[in-house]
Parts: C-alpha cells; structure tokens; sequence
C-alpha cells in the first residue's frame, strides 16, 4: 500500500513538472492586445528585433542605426538586434519559442510563415485597432518621430500582409517590395540575330533564343555565340515564383483562401513537359542545380537570368558586387525586363519582400514599445536608406515622394537642399541595372500580385518549386517526361510536402489545425523532451530522497 501511494506521489509530481517545463521559460500572454488607458511604454524596457541579412554590412548598418535613432527618441527602449541568414532560419526558430513564449517582439517575416504563427491563439498581435488608435497609431499624438501618416502606406502591399478569406485581419505591416526581373545580354541576343521587344519578354521568345543559341555548339563542344564551352542560356533562381507566375499569367488556379490545393494540374504538366524538352537541349536550368544565375550571366554563359530586383546588384558585368574572379567577366550590355509573361500586355508580376510582425506579451506596455519600433522601420530614413542598398522599392508614399529618392532614382546624390552628381567613390551606389529593376517595381505596382495565405501555404510554395526542381533533375538523368513520370511526380511531392487535392490545408494528413502550434523542428522537440525527462528524472530522485529520510525519521 505504501509503494502505491509512493508511486502515485512520483507520478503527481512528474506531472506537474512536465507542466512546469512547457511554461517555465515565459508566462502566457493575453488572448488579444488592448492598449491601456495609462500606458508607459519608454519605462526601462528591452525588445527582440530578429532580422535577415545576407552579410550584407550596409544593411547590418543602417538596421543599427536605425536602432540608435530609435532608442535617442526613447531613452527607456532598449532594442537587442539578432541577425540570421535566411528566413527560414527565422521562422524554425520562432515556432521553437512560440511553445516556450519566448518569440520575439518584432521580427521580419513573410505571411505565409505568419499565418502558421497565428495557430496559437494570442500569439501574433492583429494590427488594424493598433493602426487606428489616436495615441500610438499611425500619426498619433503619442509618437514622438515622423512615421507613417494614416494612408500613406502603398495599399497593395498593406493588403498582402491581411490573412483570412475575403479582407482578412491585418497581422503584419510590409517592410520592403520586390519583385523579379529578367536580366538579359543583349549583346548575346543580338549577336543570334534577334532583336529585343519593348515591354515584356515572352516565354515563346525566351525558349526561342536560348535553343538557337544551343544550336551554335561546334564539334570542338565550343558555343559560337560566346565562345566557350559552358552556356546555360536560360537560368531561373526561384522555380517557386516560376511555377506560381506561369500559372497565375495563364489563368489557371493554384490554391485559395480557405487552403483548397490546385497545384496539381493540367496547366501544370503542360508547364513541365515544356520545361522538360529544353532541358534536354540544355537551354534550361535551375539555380539549384547549376548555380547562381548571376555568375554564369557575368561570365558570359547565360543570356536570361530570371533573379529578384533585390539582387540586382549583383547583375551584369558592371556589378558593384561578383561572385566570380574578375578576369572571368565578359564585357555585354545588360538590359532589364519583367519576369516573362504568357501574354505582355497583361502583365502578371509576383509582390515579394520582408513584412513585420509583432508578439504578444504579457507586459501590454512592452507591445506597445515594439509598436512604436515597427513604426519607426516605415520612417523615411529607414525606408529609403534600405531600399537604395538593393532593388527593393519603399513601402510608404512619403518615403518614395522625398526629394532623397527621387534624386537617388536619376541617379544623383543628394546634398541636403538639391541633387548634385555623386563622387567616384559613390558611383557604385547608383549603379544602373540596380535603379532599372527599383523602377520596374514602382512601375508596375498596380501589375503585381500575392498568393492566398493560409496555414500550409508555405509548403504549397515549396512544392511548386520541386515540381520544376525534379522534373530538371530527372531529365539530366536521363528520364522520360511521360505520364508515368508526372504520376509519380505528382504522387511524390503531395507525399513530400503532405498536400491534399481541392482540401483544406487543415483537413490534410499533417498539417497543421487551427489552434494548434503546428509540427515543432526534430531538434527543438528533442531538445524538449530531454529536458522534460531531465526534470522528471530530478523529481523523482528528489522525491525518493525524501521518502527514504521520511521512513527513517519515523524508525528513528
């Protein structure tokens, strides 16, 4: 009878402890945010930022001054910045916390990674009460900096970041736009005889080149069209946005608001079979399995390289920034153009680029103090500083109507009062095909467009992109794109990336259900488990200790 009372003892208190570990690194946080009637911000607080950056040191620079400025506007904010490489990175670390409440407060995101985020309840603070509120909101009387006025940011982009069917909640701000470019050799093009169209480039005419360019192969395995051995006339870094565009170009569905998949298509094995007969001609591939599209553009072994206007830095044989050696850099002229397009008089251009989203936490006050801070990133400063690194475009009209930007956008600096001409040392800072692909984004905001988010969408994405990925892969294996292949293609990526037909993301085998936190990274859940036993197993010995001290006590 003792060793069953000792027993259920032990359990009970392994019990609790397991309790005690899923919440002991945080305190629940309120269902909802509400800001207070007294509310006091700039109190001695310290905030997360978690942001992405490519080792690009300009950007790291302008985050921590932005942070400097930040904190001279309140003294009692404290902002600790932590750098990652990708987002992805990101996102695997924010689900980790999400159970621990140690998330951020703020972190640049993606809506796709927010709308998993959102599935525990209270965790990610919904933004349009916030936006409105008099004190803290978009030019409230509270702010003490020069942010974003109500209607000043560029509505398309503000309703990329609404989740939910129909208008959705708003659960992010954006932070830059982006979209993607073709970049182009012309000389190359011209040098096959084929001239440039105005507008847009089609893919009729971008297949077309790149097979008459295959076709100048000598004997001696030389191309007569760039005089090496190696050419790749057709590369494309993110197979996701070509597979998503396409499909989008061609009126065909992909998914929907409420999770429905359309991926697996008619249009889609068209798309495929296509890509499949100019792999085997070697006109096409892939960045995933040949390289950086920018490398082979400035070595003169690509003529198309399909890349986002944020890399635009990178492209040409002017570049500010190569990854190459520079004897291996052919002379050409670079030309930029939209992704390409089924029908150039319509066009459809994808919208990228890193949002904001902000944490609920216990403290309403150190919400609102992450607020104030997501607001500052909208501010002209940060917004054009950023945007002028890359061939990101502002998210704010104020920041694209300053003096700064337009000066910025002819190519000239900007003193203080006018626009003069930059030193030599700054001529990188204003390099052509960067400022070409910022303006394709500003021209043709009305021509861009999103993907639904939902919980799931963001291994739908994936998948889209291993359909063109494993479709390459198995061509240079020597397959044959026939309907067996597709079957099996099909089959295996739903599998993969656990994918339903026309179903709900969260009626499909593994995914994650609304409420629900979704499936936790292998390595953060086993770290979890160990430390539960771990304490378990202190329990249990403590327990046991103490019982044995009980009994001889009571001998004694």
């Amino acid at each position: 009878m003792r060793r069953g009372k000792r027993t259920i003892g032990i359990l009970a208190l392994a019990a609790a402890l397991m309790a005690a570990v899923s919440g002991c690194h945080g305190s629940r946080v309120p269902e909802e945010f509400a800001v207070p009637a007294e509310a006091h911000p700039d109190k001695g607080i310290e905030i997360s930022f978690w942001a992405k950056n490519d080792t690009n040191k300009t950007q790291t620079d302008i985050y921590q001054q932005a942070i400097r400025d930040f904190e001279a506007c309140y003294p009692g904010i404290r902002v600790n910045l932590r750098l990652y490489t990708n987002y992805g990175k990101i996102y695997n670390d924010v689900i980790t916390n999400i159970r621990t409440n140690t998330t951020p407060n703020v972190c640049i995101t993606y809506p796709d990674h927010i709308a998993t985020y959102r599935t525990g309840q209270g965790v990610v603070v919904p933004l349009d009460e916030l936006m409105a509120d008099p004190r803290y909101g978009l030019g409230g009387s509270e702010v003490k900096f020069d942010g974003p006025k109500p209607g000043e940011i560029i509505p398309e982009y503000l309703a990329e970041c609404r989740i939910g069917e129909e208008d959705g909640t708003l659960y992010a701000l954006p932070y830059m736009r982006s979209s993607e470019a073709c970049y182009v050799n012309k000389t190359m093009v011209e040098a096959l005889g084929y001239t440039l169209p105005e507008g847009a480039l089609t893919w009729d005419f971008i297949w077309e080149v790149s097979e008459a360019a295959m076709r100048t192969k000598g004997a001696d395995g030389v191309f007569g069209v760039n005089g090496q051995r190696v050419l790749i006339p057709f590369l494309y870094k993110s197979t996701d946005n070509m597979m998503i565009q396409y499909l989008k170009q061609r009126g065909a569905p992909y998914s929907d608001a409420a999770g429905s998949v359309y991926l697996f298509g008619d249009e889609t094995k068209e798309f495929l079979s296509g890509i499949a007969s100019h792999v085997q001609t070697g006109a096409f591939s892939t960045f995933k399995i040949s390289g950086y599209p920018a490398n082979f553009l400035n070595a003169g072994q690509c003529i198309f390289a399909v890349d986002s206007t944020a890399g635009s830095t990178w492209m040409g044989s002017e570049a500010p920034l190569v990854d190459i050696s520079e004897d291996s850099v052919v002379s050409f002229e670079t030309a930029v153009y939209p992704a390409p397009q089924v029908d150039p008089d319509h066009l459809q251009m994808i919208s990228q680029g890193p949002s904001i989203c902000l944490f609920n936490k216990k403290d309403p006050d150190e919400v609102l103090a992450s607020w104030l801070f997501v607001q500052y990133l909208l501010t002209n400063d940060v917004q054009i500083s950023y945007a002028e690194t890359e061939g990101y475009v502002p998210v704010t009209t104020a920041a694209r109507k300053d003096p700064r930007y337009q000066a910025y956008l002819e190519g000239k600096a900007w003193n203080g009062s006018e626009a003069v001409e930059p030193s030599e040392s700054k001529r990188d800072h204003f390099y052509s095909v960067k400022r070409e692909a910022t303006r394709l984004v500003l021209d043709h905001t009305a021509d861009t467009f999103v993907t639904p988010v939902f919980n799931g969408s963001a291994s739908l994405r994936d998948a889209a992109g291993e359909l063109i990925e494993s479709t390459v892969k198995g061509i240079r294996r020597k397959q044959t794109a026939d309907d067996a292949f597709f079957t099996k293609l099909y089959a295996d990526t739903k599998s993969l990336y656990r994918l339903g037909e026309s179903r709900p993301a969260d009626a499909q085998e593994g995914a994650v259900s609304e409420g629900s936190l979704g499936p936790l990274p292998a390595v953060s859940a086993a770290l979890l488990i160990v430390l539960a036993l771990s304490w378990v197993g202190i329990g249990v010995v403590s327990l046991r200790r103490y019982l044995r001290k009980r009994a001889s006590d009571t001998r004694e």
